[in-house]
């Protein structure tokens, strides 16, 4: 494998770190990542543990950096790849087993920073999009996504591919009680902000100087009733009324750069 100007070196079998990034308790026993983003992330996080890479000479070829030479590689061709990964999923010649990333807990990470906002995701199930969220969260250096531990979905190779590589920078906070996570957060200095298409205020004119935590809730069903009572204010996306409302991901991305930009 050929280096890649100054890229780091990639990791091999990195020791879990307590208070690890991200959230395995979703998830039991392994998970199966794919495509280069996710892969080659998840190589270079020294807060996973790396089991098994199944790969073509391409794939390890276009990855950042040099593996290690004690790291253990099987090389396949594309097609026994195939049978690796979800049907039909672009695994780029790459496929990584792995543990999933520690338990992490709010009070870990929390720092009232005006400049990081906390996103909180009230019931946002479909893998796809909470990917997509964490993407545009690494992209806007949010602190944090919160979701309540029953309804999210776990670690995944297609969650990870949605995310191109942010399932392991940004944290993910999984909790029993999305109230309390709101309590918590509250008292932690954050004005919170639920996204409501119904709203009076845009979001713009809610967007406070200081910390900010920005709630979404699930396509169709919007905000839970005890969730939107969890909110300091309920601010709206000011879009076209020829479309009814946004993807979760997207009004998520356009939240994170109002609260950027303010």
């Amino acid at each position: 494998m050929s280096k890649r100007g100054q890229g780091k070196a990639l990791r091999g079998r990195a020791g879990r770190m307590k208070n690890g990034r991200g959230s395995g308790r979703a998830s039991s026993g392994m998970v199966r990542l794919w495509g280069r983003h996710a892969v080659e992330a998840a190589l270079k996080n020294p807060n996973r543990l790396h089991r098994k890479l199944w790969a073509t000479r391409e794939g390890v070829e276009s990855l950042d950096g040099e593996l290690p030479v004690d790291f253990t590689v099987e090389w396949a061709e594309a097609p026994d790849l195939a049978r690796l990964v979800a049907r039909d999923a672009p695994h780029q010649g790459l496929v990584l087993e792995c543990e999933p990333l520690d338990e992490l807990f709010l009070a870990d990470v929390l720092d009232n920073d005006p400049a990081r906002p906390v996103l909180v995701l009230d019931q946002v199930t479909d893998p796809h999009n909470v990917g997509a969220i964490l993407r545009s969260a690494a992209a806007f250096n949010a602190c944090c996504i919160v979701t309540q531990d029953r309804h999210a979905p776990p670690e995944s190779g297609t969650l990870a591919k949605s995310a191109s590589g942010a399932l392991e920078v940004v944290p993910w906070i999984r909790v029993v009680n999305l109230a309390r996570a709101l309590e918590e957060i509250a008292e932690a200095g954050y004005w919170r902000i639920g996204l409501d298409g119904e709203a009076e205020s845009t979001l713009a004119e809610a967007l406070p100087a200081g910390a900010v935590c920005l709630v979404l809730g699930a396509e169709g069903d919007g905000m839970r009733h005890n969730i939107v009572q969890h909110c300091d204010a309920i601010a709206k996306l000011p879009i076209s009324s020829d479309m009814e409302s946004l993807n979760v991901s997207n009004a998520g991305a356009i939240a994170l750069y109002a609260a950027a930009t303010r």
